[in-house]
Formats: structure tokens, sequence, C-alpha cells
């Protein structure tokens, strides 16, 4: 067992491999805890794109121990929330509870995580949940206009598919697929456990010790190299609003200055005071939405901007945000200045 000491935070890596980081905050009466797992939607082999998400809803659907019925019951019953979210790079199982309450929310969490059965009733019921999701995601164009952009900055690689995946390709798995994937990426050197509330670190390093002790130990695998490429995508549907992303390639998480590009974020269209939300909607009235993003990975980034608009000022839009963009240089330069 190796102890790291960071600022408020403390690092216990387990034998097993699993990571615990706590952050103790004395002053609250509640904890927020969950379990991060390094597998998404990047990590998928295209015939089988969107099994982590799959896996995600499957996860809450029954164990050994508990019904999905009860894993719901049991939580709620003592007002705490549990819920889950998969990206394209991490799966994430969280829960927030009362801080006397925490045991609880562990030993749930671990019990979806190792003793699922994966019933073939609860997955062909899942199965049309989620084909619902995706056809949700498709009729909202602010939503799925994100999957296209990602998709033009990726083309053809992982990174540039949808979480989601297909409503083909959902219908076409089965339970002992998604339990194999399971047991290839679900490893505990693939998992970090983090809480923060009021807590004591080795009273949840003990906790999770024991509530996560059958594990697999199986060793991370390295995805598909992210190659930001770039393109042009449209699709016309008969809706009163136009709905643009302009974007480019952004840094990755580990670069120098992916803390700058956020502080530029923030001043490029952050907020109502920032410039695009100024000059766009405030003084030009063009859009009722318009916000910037910057999305870090590993390997490779994404800095965009998102526009709701009519289809007339679409074109003034791309021109007011582009001239803003072409003074990012200036903007980034005085954000590191301030940063060092």
């Amino acid at each position: 067992m190796t102890i790291h000491q960071a600022t408020a935070a403390r690092v216990t890596t387990l034998a097993n491999g699993l990571r615990v980081v706590t952050d103790s905050i004395p002053h609250v009466e509640t904890v927020t805890c969950g379990l991060w797992v390094d597998v998404g939607a990047r990590h998928e082999p295209a015939h089988i794109n969107g099994i982590s998400h799959v896996l995600e809803h499957m996860a809450f659907k029954g164990t050994t121990r508990r019904s999905a019925l009860q894993i719901a019951e049991e939580i709620e019953a003592v007002g705490g929330y549990l819920n889950a979210y998969t990206s394209r790079e991490v799966t994430a199982y969280h829960s927030r509870i009362l801080k006397d309450n925490v045991p609880l929310a562990v030993d749930i969490l671990a019990d979806i995580l190792q003793n699922s059965t994966f019933d073939a009733n609860e997955f062909a019921r899942e199965q049309s949940v989620i084909i619902q999701e995706i056809g949700q995601t498709f009729d909202t164009p602010d939503d799925i206009v994100f999957d296209y952009f990602q998709d033009a900055c990726y083309p053809d690689q992982p990174m540039g598919r949808a979480i989601l995946g297909t409503a083909e390709i959902v219908r076409s798995l089965s339970p002992d697929q998604v339990k194999t994937y399971m047991q290839d990426h679900y490893g505990a050197h693939q998992m970090v456990f983090a809480a923060a509330g009021q807590l004591d670190h080795q009273e949840i390093v003990d906790l999770v010790a024991e509530k996560f002790a059958h594990l697999a130990v199986n060793r991370p695998k390295e995805a598909t190299t992210a190659t930001y490429k770039g393109g042009i995508f449209h699709q016309t549907r008969e809706l009163e609003q136009t709905h643009l992303v302009l974007g480019y390639e952004g840094l990755p998480f580990g670069h120098s200055d992916h803390y700058a590009v956020s502080i530029l974020s923030t001043i490029l269209g952050g907020g109502m005071s920032s410039r695009l939300f100024q000059e766009v909607r405030e003084k030009r009235g063009l859009v009722y939405s318009i916000y910037t993003f910057a999305s870090s990975y590993k390997d490779s980034g994404i800095f965009g901007i998102y526009a709701g608009t009519g289809p007339k000022p679409v074109l003034c839009v791309d021109t007011v945000s582009y001239t803003h963009l072409r003074a990012h240089e200036t903007v980034l330069d005085l954000v590191c200045r301030l940063l060092l």
C-alpha cells in the first residue's frame, strides 16, 4: 500500500491497484463519493460502439444481492442520490449521501460493479430504453449537433463516435458481450474511488478495501490515438433555428496551457459578461444562446463555439465569432502572463 500526501486531498493506492482519493471538508454534513473507470466511448471497437454506455445502464439493473428496485429504494430511503454517466474517456458511478450513511453508498457501488447479473429480461428492457434515449438525442438539435461536430473533428476513429452508439448496434448487443466487456475493462488499476465531505481518509480506505476486494487486477488497455482532422458537416431540417458549432483543435489535459485555455473560454463565452455574449446577443440580438467550450482529452482537445440562431443571421454570427477568435492569441498571452 502506497500513501501520497497532496495539498488538501489524500491518496492511497490499495494492494490491488485501486486508488482511493479523499478530501475532508469538516463543515458539511454530507459526503459525495464515486468510482471513476478509465474506459469510455474511445475504447470501443466500431462494431460495439455504445457498449460502455449500455454497461453503465445495466449496472443498476440488479445484482446477486439486490434487485433494480432495491438498489434505488435503499439509497433513496436515507435521502441519498445515486447516478452514473459515460463520456468518451471515463465512466463514473457516484453517490451523494449523509455522512453516517457512507458505508451504505460504498456497499451499493461495490455491489453494482462486482455482482451485476445482466439478467436477459432486464437487458431487453434497457435496450429499448437506450434506443429511446438515442431517439431523443436525435430529436434535440442543440444536443445532436455536438455529435456531428465530434465526428467532423475526429472522422473514422473512436474519438469521433457517439457515446450512445446507434440503435442498430444497441439492438445487436447481448448480455454476455456486455459482461465480457466489463470483465476486460473494469480492473482495479483502471479505477479511482474518490470521496469528499465530512469523512476520515483511513476509514474510507478501509471501507473501500473491504468492499472492493473482488475487483479484477487487469492492466488498463491503451486507446487508439486521437488524431484531429477537422471538417464541415451540415444537415437540413425544418426547424425554427440553426444550431452552429464552430471550432478547431484544442489542448490535451497535460498541456502547460490547459488552464489558460479554460480561462480563455470563460473570457470569450463563459457567461453573460463574456465577449461573445455581449457582442452577439446583447449588442446585436442575433442569438438566444451562445457560448464557448474547451474539451480536453488525454492526447487531444477541442476548442469551440456554439450558437443557436435564426437561419438568416448565421453568416453574421459566424463572422463576429471568427473576429473574436482571431484575437485569441493576444488574449491567451495575457492569460498566461496573469497565471505566471
